[in-house]
């Protein structure tokens, strides 16, 4: 019986040591690293203590945050005190007279050139036509040799819509060469 008393105490006060052996290290551990912080700097004389206590806890609270848990908190404070979100304007250091030619280069902006073209078969000669039908057949996937021949004969007829410049320039050129007259649009 006393042995088993011995051995219960000697286990208790083992897993009492081992305890705190580990809150110590985990202690040290916190105060050595901050996982996912930012380093703090430990020279408070170079801010002045706050005026007020609460204020002073909750600098100190914010900046034991990670930056994950004070990214939420900017996002929970934004929603709480209804701050909308709002592009801040590109901060300058020019002169009013840098900011002139700005101005003028804005005025002098020509339209966007165009890059999205339809094209429009308009007329074609009467000898290319067998040329040009096969040519629509291949262009448009499910269309028959006898409904391209009726695209064909019932020109002007938009062939192909929403096509890139380039595309549309290639297209142009192969059916102008079979004969085809042919509009970007």
């Amino acid at each position: 019986m006393a042995l088993a008393s011995c051995c219960s105490t000697l286990l208790c006060s083992t897993s009492k040591l081992a305890s705190a052996r580990i809150s110590t290290c985990s202690i040290v551990l916190a105060s050595r690293t901050r996982w996912l912080a930012t380093e703090s700097v430990s020279s408070s004389a170079a801010t002045p203590p706050p005026s007020d206590p609460k204020i002073g806890r909750i600098v100190d609270d914010i900046s034991g945050l990670t930056l994950l848990q004070a990214a939420d908190l900017v996002t929970l404070l934004k929603s709480r005190l209804n701050i909308q979100e709002i592009a801040m304007p590109a901060a300058s250091a020019a002169s009013p007279a840098a900011a002139a030619p700005v101005e003028e280069a804005a005025v002098e902006e020509k339209p966007k050139e165009k890059t999205i073209f339809n094209l429009k078969l308009q007329s074609f000669d009467t000898a290319a036509k067998p040329k040009i039908i096969r040519e629509v057949k291949a262009l448009i996937p499910n269309l028959t040799l006898i409904d391209a021949k009726k695209f064909v004969e019932s020109v002007p007829q938009v062939l192909k819509e929403n096509m890139p410049k380039e595309d549309a320039d290639k297209l142009k050129a192969v059916l102008e060469k079979l004969g085809a007259v042919v509009v970007l649009e």
